[in-house]
Formats: C-alpha cells, sequence, structure tokens
C-alpha cells in the first residue's frame, strides 16, 4: 500500500498551501522541523507550524532539532499522527512517551548511515523514515541508492513479520523510480 505524505518545506504561503492539499487527495502532511543546530537551517516560526497544524490532513512530524525533549512534548499536546526523531537522537524514553499517548513513533536515518543499525528496534517503533537526500535543505536530487536501503529494510521487516511503515523523504518527485 502505498501512501502519500505532502510536504509543505517550499511553500511560499502556508495558509495557501494547507488550504490547496487539505483539498487533494493525499493521506499526511508532512512537516519538517528544522531548529537551525541539529541542521543548519530553519525551517517555520511557531506561527507557521500552528497554520500548518489546523489542516483536516493528520500530520506527520518530522523532527530535526537538538532539543527534541521539547519539540515531543509540543506535538504530543498537537495530537499529531506521528513524531519522527533521527536515528541518533531517539532512545526508549522518547520511544515510550510518543506511545504512550497514542502517536505513531518513527525513526529517521540519513542517508550516510546503513540501514541495519536501525534492524534492532524495529519492533518498537510504527515507521522508518529513509531520508533519500541530506537532511536540511529542500530542492535536493533523490539519491538512487536509498533504493537498496528500502529493499532491504522490506526484508527485514517481512522477515520478522513486522507491521512498520517504510516512508521515504527527500527529492521525490513526478520524475523519481520508486
Amino acid at each position: 500500500m502505498i501512501k502519500i505524505s505532502a510536504s509543505v518545506l517550499s511553500s511560499k504561503n502556508i495558509k495557501q498551501s494547507i488550504e490547496e492539499l487539505d483539498n487533494l487527495n493525499i493521506d499526511y502532511i508532512h512537516l519538517d522541523v528544522m531548529d537551525g543546530k541539529y541542521v543548519n537551517n530553519i525551517s517555520f516560526n511557531s506561527e507557521e507550524i500552528d497554520e500548518i497544524l489546523k489542516s483536516n490532513k493528520p500530520i506527520d512530524v518530522h523532527l530535526m532539532v537538538i532539543d527534541i525533549d521539547r519539540y515531543v512534548d509540543y506535538f504530543i499536546s498537537k495530537k499529531v499522527e506521528s513524531i519522527s526523531i533521527h536515528y541518533e537522537l531517539l532512545n526508549s524514553v522518547l520511544i515510550n512517551k510518543i506511545k504512550q499517548n497514542n502517536i505513531n513513533v518513527g525513526v529517521a536515518i540519513n542517508p550516510d548511515m546503513p540501514i541495519e543499525i536501525i534492524f534492532d528496534i524495529l519492533d518498537k517503533i510504527d515507521k522508518v523514515l529513509i531520508m533519500s537526500v541530506t537532511p536540511g535543505f529542500g530542492g535536493q536530487k533523490f539519491i538512487p541508492e536509498t533504493l537498496n536501503k528500502i529493499e532491504k529494510l522490506k526484508q527485514e521487516i517481512k522477515s520478522k513479520n513486522l507491521n512498520v511503515l517504510i516512508s521515504v523523504d527527500g527529492g521525490i518527485n513526478n520524475n523519481s523510480s520508486i
């Protein structure tokens, strides 16, 4: 099953973009949150995030931030659909906190990391967010090696008989061959 999660990262008018996306046949709004510390860029200010959270679509949050606890608490309070945290910042306390609030938890993995690094936590999470570009910058081209990671991950999930969603983030457009 394929689900579509649309990003508003490059939107010039958040309110208008959300209104348009709310009327499309997509499954989620993907909200990239960057603090300028984990990655160099800052994505949205608090007013823009509040505008995005008004969407009638479920919100899929991808945190690229250092002060992870503060952001997790904020998005838990907003009852988003899912929160994905980069592997090096994720821990069992955060996983449990997110799950206890009936929010799906995801682990994001950067392009330079081997996919096998997350195999031991697959049974604790709901989603793997495979970065198909370097995090922090919009407009990049899809990294073709991502396809190998997707295949390895799919095989591992199947071999363990798990129900873990595979999500891919970055450089995906009408010309991507996923």
